[in-house]
């Protein structure tokens, strides 16, 4: 985890009640996203976390404007990203960047490494001149690469070496804050322990801030600050990853943390299984979206849609029936 910062830093961004709806079919409408609000502290890394299908990664994109929102607020440094015309978005460029899932398609495998990066530099008329390869060495050389290797074209590297170069291009233009997308999850396990250990060194020695996408609990545990859990388009839970994972609140969260291995054969979890699929943002269950899937759903689950409510400092989990719960011992 990365160095705990303190728990009343103000944040850097803040989400308020962000909606995303695709048209479906038959004039329907895919509630991608719907009413999530959350905070990223300043200086740290909040995991977002959730299945597929929980709309973790609409929602990351949303934030950048790759993908234009429905509804909701995204103030960022005291500034409405969402209210910002094209042109005045522009300048908010530079300091949010994204890392990509997939360390092969988001290359251009026509261009040799020192043009990716520079494409970066000449967007924003950085490092002109004789400063560009010195720039481009020395983002190289900041991800674990040679700068020999700006000669050579992506098809030439592995799947970790790409991702290393999707950080340098994201790293390229200084940023303030990243969305990294699932950034391991198409690498071999060996790797994506490199790549972690990159970014956790990146995130401190450069005080980056950055809202980390991945359906891996495992992975958020050793990286994040905080954690924010997904499912079908709302957050069930958020809070500071150590009160999550000491004691999780929502039945979702204790069922994705009871499948996530534990480095200890004497560690014995209790397994809570979920039944089924994720349902489609098409047809979205009634009340709780989870009820559908969750044990211990009772008939006002039907009918409520529950709210975040708060359980301790920064900790909020969205179960009407949590109180019960953990009063019978189940959370």
């Amino acid at each position: 985890m990365s160095a705990t910062p303190a728990q009343d830093s103000a944040p850097l961004l803040r989400v308020e009640g962000l909606k995303k709806h695709f048209p479906g079919r038959n004039g329907g409408v895919v509630r991608a996203v719907e009413d999530v609000t959350f905070s990223v502290r300043r200086g740290t890394i909040t995991g977002l976390v959730g299945e597929s299908g929980s709309g973790k990664t609409t929602a990351g994109r949303c934030l950048l404007r790759l993908v234009e929102p429905t509804g909701g607020k995204a103030v960022f440094d005291g500034v409405d990203l969402f209210g910002l015309s094209p042109h005045e978005m522009k300048a908010y460029r530079r300091r949010l960047q994204i890392i990509f899932q997939d360390p092969y398609s988001s290359l251009n495998p026509r261009m040799r490494v020192s043009g990716i990066l520079g494409e970066a530099l000449d967007a924003h008329g950085l490092a002109r001149g004789k400063q560009r390869p010195a720039r481009i060495a020395e983002l190289l050389t900041m991800v674990g690469l040679s700068p020999e290797h700006a000669r050579r074209f992506p098809h030439e590297f592995s799947g970790g070496q790409r991702q290393r170069i999707g950080i340098a291009r994201a790293l390229a233009v200084e940023p303030d804050f990243i969305v990294a997308d699932e950034p391991v999850s198409a690498l071999d396990v060996s790797v994506q322990a490199q790549i972690l250990n990159l970014m956790q060194d990146l995130q401190q020695s450069l005080g980056l801030t950055i809202l980390f996408v991945a359906h891996d609990l495992t992975v958020v545990e050793y990286l994040c600050d905080d954690v924010v859990v997904m499912y079908l388009g709302r957050i069930m839970e958020s809070g500071p990853s150590r009160s999550v994972y000491a004691r999780p609140r929502h039945p979702y969260t204790k069922a994705l943390l009871s499948t996530a291995p534990v480095p200890d054969p004497d560690f014995k979890r209790e397994r809570l299984i979920l039944n089924g699929d994720i349902p489609s943002p098409l047809d979205p269950p009634s009340g709780c979206v989870f009820r559908t899937r969750c044990p211990y759903a009772g008939d006002a689950c039907a009918e409520i849609v529950p709210p975040l409510d708060p359980i301790g400092p920064s900790h909020a989990s969205a179960c009407i029936r949590q109180t019960e719960l953990v009063a019978a011992g189940i959370l």
